[in-house]
């Protein structure tokens, strides 16, 4: 049924609510892919390349432990992804005090002989009553550099492909601007930030070390399946971020939201359009210049035309924080 190689469990960031528990992850051969203390170009590229040509474990059940009394389990698909969206039964000691549920999740089969530790650790994040809002931000381009604007998108393969997350620096400011809306006005409780990106999952590990090594806020990395000409299962019918936007307003009905993104894509589309939508939901939309006039042009064209929520198209971070500060987000 499996190859010698040992098994392991990929668990990203949850997210969920007092009482409903959301937890993906991808069951894996181990290829023992170390993104850390590797900065050369060869071991950057052959660590890509390894994310990308990973062999799935599909259909194992895969079981996941909330507490003593509270275990769930579910089965990989055909690419070896596990999804849980369950009740459960909230008790006091399960979040800690940053507002994550820790849980591990495990093989659930005989033969373990292949599998070297059958027990991983994941969390979910379970954002605070007391939140001012949430925020929902893209990654490329908007707090890392990856060039989606350039031709035939070159500048993201020479950057992803080549380039360790170490050697990466975000953008100027975005740590500061970032760790401020999390802070919010309220030294009380701390504001969620959820992280969504077009990359495929196969960059979870790589984004994740970014984002770490660069004091960015804990939250969820909401990233999409990598897709092949090759692969024949139906495109979704609305873009990925979109979906994964309308997943979390309606998961926090009574949360409100500011949507940052950049002016390199569809980000200023989707974000207007999810506005017009939830018209009391959005607090404010910021888009990064990536300094293209004729991108450009096409966003201040959508910015006349809206109205429903402040929309800012910043050229800095500090253009974007001191607007966040005029609108009473941020001290």
């Amino acid at each position: 049924m499996f190859k010698k190689k040992p098994l392991r469990i990929n668990t990203y960031l949850g997210y969920g609510t007092n009482s409903r528990l959301r937890a993906t992850g991808r069951a894996l051969e181990d290829e023992n892919i170390r993104f850390d203390g590797n900065t050369k170009t060869f071991r950057t590229l052959y660590n890509i390349y390894k994310q990308f040509e990973s062999d799935e474990v599909k259909k194992v059940p895969i079981e996941l432990k909330l507490s003593e009394t509270q275990t769930f389990t579910t089965i990989t698909d055909l690419e070896g992804y596990y999804h849980f969206d369950e009740n459960y039964i909230n008790t006091d000691n399960l979040i800690n005090e940053e507002g994550w549920i820790p849980y591990t999740v495990s093989y659930k089969i005989k033969n373990k002989k292949i599998i070297q530790s059958n027990i991983f650790e994941g969390s979910m994040l379970v954002p605070s009553a007391n939140a001012s809002y949430g925020v929902i931000s893209d990654i490329d381009d908007t707090i890392l550099h990856t060039g989606v604007a350039s031709l035939f998108k070159w500048r993201v393969i020479a950057n992803t492909f080549f380039k360790n997350f170490d050697r990466r620096l975000p953008l100027e400011g975005t740590v500061e601007f970032y760790q401020k809306l999390r802070k919010g006005k309220n030294s009380k409780t701390t504001n969620p930030i959820f992280y969504v990106s077009n990359s495929p999952w196969n960059l979870y590990d790589y984004l994740s070390a970014f984002l770490k090594i660069h004091a960015f806020p804990k939250g969820p990395i909401l990233l999409r399946d990598f897709r092949t000409f090759l692969d024949k299962t139906p495109k979704l019918k609305t873009p990925h971020k979109y979906t994964e936007i309308i997943n979390l307003l309606e998961l926090y009905p009574d949360m409100k939201f500011i949507l940052i993104g950049d002016s390199g894509e569809k980000d200023a589309d989707i974000y207007t359009n999810i506005a017009k939508k939830y018209p009391n939901r959005i607090l404010a939309i910021y888009l990064r210049s990536v300094n293209h006039k004729r991108k450009e042009r096409r966003i201040k064209k959508i910015i006349d035309s809206f109205d429903i929520a402040p929309i800012l198209l910043a050229h800095s971070s500090l253009e974007a924080e001191e607007h966040a500060r005029e609108q009473g987000f941020i001290d």
